[in-house]
């Protein structure tokens, strides 16, 4: 093969290649926004009697008694 040849497909190759990878990446962006849209129309509902408000008052509670604990830990071992 002459030089022209090589470069004919190697241009041939590299348009398969990167029109393969633009075909798959635009039906991955099709795939990816119809489950986002199916998510949101299908996804989990949360419960009308959720409070928010006390699960962090309880968790603010806990993080206070954790970092208690560890400075407590932390200066007995000094």
């Amino acid at each position: 093969m002459n030089s022209g040849e090589l470069i004919s497909e190697g241009l041939n190759l590299m348009l398969l290649g990167m029109g393969t990878v633009f075909v798959f990446l635009t039906i991955l962006v099709f795939v990816t926004s119809i489950m986002s849209t199916l998510v949101q129309k299908y996804g989990a509902v949360q419960p009308a009697d959720h409070n928010p408000g006390a699960t962090e008052q309880l968790d603010e509670a806990a993080l206070f008694a954790a970092i208690t604990a560890a400075i407590h830990a932390h200066r007995m071992k000094q």
